[in-house]
């Protein structure tokens, strides 16, 4: 297992250096940051001169990437045009961001999972019929419309909740964001579970399992539910890196100043440290979270031995 691990941290390099080097070019040609900077009006010749160097943008691309990533493995992520440090852009983003999504996978994990696990072993009975009608209809809605019609029942027509998040947004108030962000996700765990019970419940292992006596629930927690959640293990590890960077919208409705709020602004005002710097430590979640489910099989399956 350590020898596994290490040749997987040695692994995820390569692609860390991919992964920010292809955003650091998408995003630096994007626009042209300065304009940007200077807002509506024009900047004249000297100031724009003055603000690339300041910024280091009259070098080539290539030398500002080295630059960067120079300073990004001494934990300097740049400075923001308006001046402040991308570092405290992130002491007060990714907190938040980490409340709604710590939220959002709990609703994946104990709603999508236990609906997925009652209709799995009621295949093709009306509860069956109903989740699925249920969350193919989730699916379909896009989820701006999902976010603003629930923030219109609860927060203004009904009043059980505030339409907007304040700024310190503690877990409470993220309840509902939460449930919102998580919905598509949700619906999909709660499919992909009811289809590997399904599968799973006619093997020979559950047969011998039943025929050995054992409690009804002892089978499906130990031996079903254990073998059935490697797909959908997968499909949450995944699922954490794109909540935390595809919280903009949910991010946008509720008022949540989060690293979606930041990235927003950022690619808004065209403001390229902002943006590189929040991917940059997205790209390192989504490679420490499948790193952390590829450990997980080996506890949910025993026979799953890594060399």
């Amino acid at each position: 297992m350590g020898r596994y691990v290490v040749r997987r941290l040695l692994q995820m390099i390569p692609v860390f250096i991919g992964a920010t080097l292809l955003i650091f070019l998408m995003v630096n040609v994007m626009g042209d940051p300065i304009a940007g900077l200077c807002g509506e009006r024009q900047c004249d010749p000297a100031t724009a001169a003055q603000l690339e160097k300041e910024f280091g943008l009259d070098k080539p691309v290539w030398q500002q990437y080295l630059t960067y990533m120079g300073n990004v493995f001494t934990g300097d992520f740049g400075t923001a045009f308006n001046g402040q440090k991308v570092t405290e852009l992130m002491a007060t983003a990714f907190p938040v961001t980490i409340r709604l999504t710590i939220i959002a996978i709990l609703f994946e994990i104990v709603i999508g999972i236990a609906l997925g696990v009652v209709t799995g072993l009621r295949r093709g009975r009306p509860v069956d019929t109903g989740v699925l009608l249920l969350t193919l209809v989730v699916i379909s809605v896009p989820t701006f419309v999902t976010g603003l019609l629930l923030q219109l029942l609860l927060g203004v027509e009904w009043g059980w909740i505030s339409p907007s998040v304040s700024s310190a947004a503690p877990f409470d108030e993220l309840i509902l964001p939460g449930l919102v962000l998580a919905s598509v996700s949700l619906a999909y765990v709660t499919r992909l579970t009811r289809t590997s019970i399904a599968e799973n419940r006619r093997s020979d292992y559950v047969r011998t399992a039943i025929a050995k006596g054992l409690p009804r629930h002892r089978v499906i927690t130990r031996h079903l539910l254990r073998n059935s959640l490697i797909p959908v293990v997968t499909f949450i590890g995944a699922d954490i890196g794109f909540l935390m960077g595809g919280a903009i919208v949910t991010e946008r409705i509720f008022n949540i100043h989060g690293v979606g709020y930041q990235i927003y602004q950022g690619i808004l005002r065209q403001n390229t440290q902002t943006v590189v710097g929040f991917v940059t430590v997205l790209v390192l979640v989504f490679l420490v979270a499948n790193l952390v489910v590829d450990l997980l099989y080996a506890v949910l399956d025993p026979r799953i031995r890594y060399a």
